[in-house]
């Protein structure tokens, strides 16, 4: 397995480039409890787990084989994992 992209915040575009589409969409966990803003974002590698930090502690998703249409997109599924904390 390769190792997870470290995600902080949500993804933008550069400035002065067009808005970048979502690719994947968050589910389980956290992600729950978040608006859809924040679960649905594009990454570059769509085959790595990523690591997303969220407050204190770090969200772990990894990608499935699920694909879902939200929003007229087809976006890959990314399936909560496990939470790890921030170390003091």
């Amino acid at each position: 397995m390769r190792d997870a992209s470290t995600i902080v915040g949500a993804q933008r575009p550069p400035h002065g480039h067009a808005t970048i589409e979502p690719n994947v969409i968050l589910r389980g966990g956290s992600a729950e409890h978040l608006p859809d803003a924040l679960c649905t974002r594009h990454v570059e590698d769509s085959g790595v787990p990523l690591k997303i930090q969220w407050g204190n502690r770090y969200e772990h998703f990894s990608p499935t084989v699920e694909k879902v249409i939200h929003d007229g997109n087809e976006l890959l599924v990314f399936a909560w994992t496990t939470t790890t904390y921030v170390a003091e």
